[in-house]
């Protein structure tokens, strides 16, 4: 059974932003306040994040989250990476270092602006002072296991930076990352019924570097997933309004939402 907590639904600027406001959400909706994007989930014993979020802090403390199995990134965008040092009190509680998992290009960007938590597999830092991850480079289409959870890196295509998506036992749970498309062989390493998706809707309009609504929901289509979640929604996005115009099986995503998989 799987347990999937979405800790920030928003895009980078996160909701309300700086600049736009609340932009076209209603502000007395909790539901539109949206901090940046991570995904924790549990899947039996095995305790997982997906990206960590300049929000994390306030998610962990929030969903009362405080040990890790290991940390899955999508890309190195801000968004999505620039919380990493809260991990240093999973460190401190764990009392060891803590398994990350990223493509190359990822690995490099922390490794260049992060250098100080990097530590080896067989020499942990001093959790005490600073934080204790080890660097495990993944490739797309193959696969690898965290504790029984088995994981697939896939190719996101045409966002910024290289970006990856996750396929978990083999297609039970399905996590898109920001994208602009799916790649067309994407359903040759499904091969379970997809359960839950979770998948990026930036703008309803989409842009040149995200995919627009009526392509995120051409993508659910061609996964036919039992349930879809719309994540990493920016202030164009109000909760009502993209929950109007869904598919049955499809909702947006908020702060705190939890869905259990069985």
């Amino acid at each position: 059974m799987y347990k999937v907590t979405i800790l920030g639904s928003g895009a980078a600027p996160g909701v309300p932003s700086i600049a736009l406001g609340w932009g076209c959400c209603d502000a007395n909706n909790p539901k539109n306040c949206r901090t940046r994007t991570s995904t924790y989930i549990e899947y039996d014993n095995t305790k997982l994040l997906i990206d960590t979020s300049p929000d994390l802090r306030w998610q962990l403390l929030q969903n009362h989250i405080n040990s890790l199995d290991g940390v899955l990134y999508t890309h190195s965008h801000a968004d999505h990476l620039h919380g990493i040092d809260d991990l240093r009190e999973i460190n401190r509680l764990k009392g060891g270092s803590l398994n990350f998992y990223a493509t190359k290009d990822t690995v490099d960007v922390i490794a260049s602006s992060f250098s100080y938590l990097l530590a080896k597999p067989e020499k942990g830092n001093n959790v005490s002072m600073q934080p204790s991850l080890v660097a495990n480079e993944v490739f797309y289409y193959k696969e690898f296991y965290i504790n029984n959870l088995k994981v697939l890196p896939i190719r996101l295509v045409g966002h910024v930076l290289p970006s990856t998506g996750y396929i978990f036992n083999d297609g039970e749970v399905v996590y898109i990352a920001d994208y602009r498309k799916l790649e067309d062989d994407i359903l040759n390493y499904i091969k379970k019924p997809v359960k839950l998706m979770i998948v990026p809707l930036t703008t309803t309009e989409g842009s040149r570097f995200h995919a627009s609504f009526d392509e995120v929901m051409s993508d659910i289509k061609r996964l036919a997933p039992q349930k879809a979640i719309l994540n990493h929604m920016a202030a164009e996005c109000d909760y009502d309004e993209i929950e109007k115009i869904t598919p049955q099986n499809v909702e947006p995503a908020f702060d705190g939402m939890t869905l259990e998989v069985e």
